[in-house]
């Protein structure tokens, strides 16, 4: 089968559908409760300094207006749930959604990345072609989409499965039961098991390899029909003792809620027609019914969207690998690390104090990092090359600012990863305030002292 004869195949919108209601639900509630614990306040507000990421210094929290992109967003994900100006809602949630995780990067989490992507790739998706308010309004219901739409969505949650497993393939993973082993065995407060099984050496190889296996072959088994389900219920096991050990936020209900878009139209048409008693007041509006008479094809008026799916795939595909470009260990240094879906790979804990010099007066002064950073930026910054360095520039702009006049910033950095004993991580001879970010290398960064084998 060429691409040509691909892209002409169609199928049942409910897949998308189904899958359109349950992530537009599920990004309300996660950021109603992000509101509701009072984090918009503590890691938003509260700080006053903000980690970036490089080319987008400018993207700074509103302050007290912050909350109206916060309510922005989640209702926008209402919005996009029920179908309603779906276009502009989707692109009004992406756009949200993503200032919001560029305002400090210390909030940076793989989920955060895979909810920003999604939906950039939602906005191309013709998701309220059916049971939606767009066509009650319209009268307008579609009784098929492109296939390609769907399997879209599919291919994205390959990528970030399978790239996770093959991230794993690495000696700390697989033959040190790292980082697995520090975290089960502080987890002592589960029942029954915390204080046995989570302690014994096997489990932690057990949980490393089973996992590495599972999320390897967990895209290869819910594309086919004989073991969807079974692969389904496996991932579901996954995502809930994931979560026991190690509380993920609202990512593992997404997986969950979000993977089902595996299973057959006729299952998700099935649930559309569960769900259609209950929203009577709009049954006109839902395409479940052979009689309505202005269901009719979706089709595309251009190959613009096919155009730029393909070059977000393409872009998903070779980005992750980035980190081939870097010299040094990639654990140790981080740089291509971010972005790649290399997810609990690694713990690294460190301990990073700056001094800085006016070189005219000889005037030196130790930091205390937190009269400016928050305990969590400061745990971040403390093993993070590029925090590091953005941290330095600020301190280096503040001191300029209380008088100094020819300012020098020098970091004294000592870093621990996957609980090996702590190392020099920063040059302490390099001045960080004359150093630049950028894509290349940082040479002040010292040698990793061990080899970590593996993708």
């Amino acid at each position: 089968m060429n691409l040509n004869t691909y892209f002409l195949k169609t199928t049942s919108p409910a897949p998308l559908v189904v899958f359109r209601v349950c992530f537009g639900l599920l990004m309300c509630i996660s950021l109603i409760i992000f509101w509701q614990k009072g984090w918009i306040e503590s890691l938003y507000l509260e700080p006053k300094f903000h980690f970036t990421f490089y080319g987008f210094e400018w993207v700074k929290p509103f302050g007290f207006y912050t909350y109206a992109l916060f309510a922005i967003c989640a209702i926008s994900s209402v919005f996009v749930a029920f179908g309603f100006k779906y276009r502009i809602s989707i692109i009004t949630f992406f756009l949200s959604y993503t200032y919001i995780q560029f305002m400090d990067k210390t909030m940076y989490q793989s989920a955060s990345y895979f909810i920003m992507i999604l939906s950039f790739l939602m906005v191309f998706l013709p998701a309220s072609a059916s049971f939606s308010v767009d066509s009650l309004f319209t009268r307008r219901s579609y009784r098929t989409i492109p296939k390609w739409c769907v399997d879209s969505v599919k291919f994205l949650f390959f990528i970030v499965f399978f790239y996770s497993g093959l991230a794993k393939l690495n000696s700390d993973w697989l033959y040190r039961a790292m980082p697995l082993e520090l975290w089960l065995s502080t987890s002592t407060n589960i029942p029954f098991i915390g204080p046995s099984i989570l302690q014994a050496s096997w489990f932690h190889y057990a949980v490393s390899w089973s996992f590495m296996i599972f999320e390897l072959a967990i895209p290869f088994l819910l594309l086919y029909k004989r073991t969807r389900l079974i692969s389904f219920l496996l991932l579901v096991a996954n995502q809930l003792f994931s979560q026991a050990l190690f509380p993920l936020g609202m990512f593992p209900l997404i997986l969950v809620f979000c993977a089902p878009i595996f299973f057959s139209s006729q299952w998700h048409q099935k649930g559309l027609l569960t769900l259609r008693t209950f929203l009577s007041p709009i049954r006109n509006g839902l395409h479940l019914s052979s009689a309505l008479k202005m269901t009719k094809d979706f089709q595309y008026s251009t190959p613009l969207p096919i155009f730029i799916v393909g070059l977000f795939f393409v872009f998903q595909l070779l980005f992750p690998l980035r980190y081939m470009l870097y010299e040094g260990e990639l654990f140790w240094t981080g740089e291509g690390y971010l972005f790649s879906w290399r997810t609990s790979l690694i713990e690294k804990s460190g301990v990073t104090e700056f001094r800085v010099i006016d070189s005219e007066t000889g005037e030196e002064c130790l930091v205390d990092n937190s009269e400016f950073l928050t305990p969590r930026q400061e745990q971040q910054m403390s093993f993070q090359p590029d925090f590091i360095l953005e941290y330095a520039h600020y301190l280096g702009d503040h001191y300029k600012r209380q008088g100094y006049n020819q300012v020098e910033v020098y970091a004294e950095s000592m870093v621990s990863l996957n609980g090996r004993t702590p190392a020099p991580f920063i040059d302490s001879s390099v001045d960080l305030y004359q150093q630049k970010e950028s894509f290349k290398h940082k040479k002040w960064i010292l040698p990793f002292k061990d080899k970590i084998r593996g993708l």
